[in-house]
């Protein structure tokens, strides 16, 4: 009789640990989330409510794209830091009515082709070239950020046109259509790691670029190509951040970029591993964004704001080498 019970027992215990190794090997991402929600329901319980989701989802979307393009040069074994100054110069191209006299659609295309130029700059000098991808997009803001600075002369550029503001103003169902243009994004990005070649090159690269560049692989040719996509995708992003704003601003901070890097390791992308799905990032944007919504309501000023960002980006440094480990 004992041991039928304990036959009958093994599979329920099997089970357990199956379910445990299963949670276990989830990104932190999912945990933070999971955390934030708790605290939203004991101290702001107001945030939960469909509408203020919507908001949350809303604010996000900007950065949800940007982490694509992070997470993609990530698990290609490089960064991208040029995204602030890609958000600086789309900021500037799109409110100071330098591009007025053209159709309204060069509003968003100009931009994009900025952002994808520079993102082949970026990707020629890091691929062919061997420059560090930290000093090469660094250098990249510098400069973008100081030719805003002189265009400007110091001074915030004109508002958002009205037609642009309807991409994050306008919603359908009840959320913004800067929010369904993320989530496909997102999809499209999954499907093209997951079944098309350009994908399976970046993974072999990221999990041993001699032993791809031994076997044949063109790696400079795919590192390149990973810049080029994200490049377009801050340009993307920086559109819809543009629009979310409503007005113009030659100041929109390093923050994205830390955000961003923060983000794809939160969601478990590491550097060079070539592994890294879709989700975990996208879970640990929203978590951002519930971070942030929590610390405005709980009355967290900007110091205090930059430090718990500091905090969160440290936690998914440890976590992702705990994690390699």
């Amino acid at each position: 009789m004992s041991s039928y019970v304990a036959t009958q027992g093994r599979p329920s215990r099997n089970g357990l640990r199956t379910t445990l190794q299963w949670v276990s090997s989830l990104p932190p991402s999912y945990f933070v989330l999971a955390g934030l929600l708790i605290v939203v329901a004991l101290f702001a319980s107001n945030l939960l409510n469909p509408i203020f989701t919507s908001i949350i989802l809303r604010q996000s979307a900007p950065l949800g794209v940007v982490v694509l393009g992070q997470a993609l040069v990530m698990r290609a074994g490089s960064i991208d830091l040029s995204v602030a100054g890609v958000s600086a110069m789309t900021i500037y191209l799109v409110t100071s009515g330098i591009l007025g006299e053209l159709h309204p659609a060069f509003l968003v295309l100009v931009p994009l082709v900025m952002g994808t130029i520079v993102g082949a700059i970026n990707g020629l000098l890091i691929a062919y070239v061997r420059a560090s991808a930290v000093m090469v997009t660094l250098g990249m803001t510098t400069i973008l950020m100081g030719a805003v600075s002189w265009l400007t002369a110091g001074q915030p550029p004109g508002a958002v046109p009205r037609w642009l503001m309807m991409v994050t103003n306008e919603r359908l169902l009840g959320l913004s259509y800067s929010v369904y243009i993320w989530v496909l994004m997102t999809i499209g990005f999954a499907v093209v790691m997951k079944t098309m070649v350009y994908g399976k090159f970046v993974a072999a690269i990221g999990d041993s670029p001699k032993a791809a560049l031994v076997s044949g692989l063109r790696v400079p040719n795919v590192i390149f190509a990973s810049h080029v996509l994200a490049g377009l995708l801050g340009s993307i992003g920086s559109v819809l951040q543009t629009s979310a704003l409503g007005v113009g601003s030659i100041k929109p901070g390093l923050d994205v970029v830390m955000n961003a890097i923060a983000a794809a390791i939160l969601g478990a992308v590491t550097f060079g591993s070539g592994r890294g799905g879709v989700m975990g990032p996208f879970v640990a944007v929203i978590a951002f964004g519930y971070l942030f919504a929590v610390l405005t309501v709980l009355g967290v000023q900007e110091p205090g704001k930059l430090m718990v960002q500091g905090i969160v980006i440290a936690t998914a440094a440890i976590s992702a080498g705990v994690k390699r480990k």
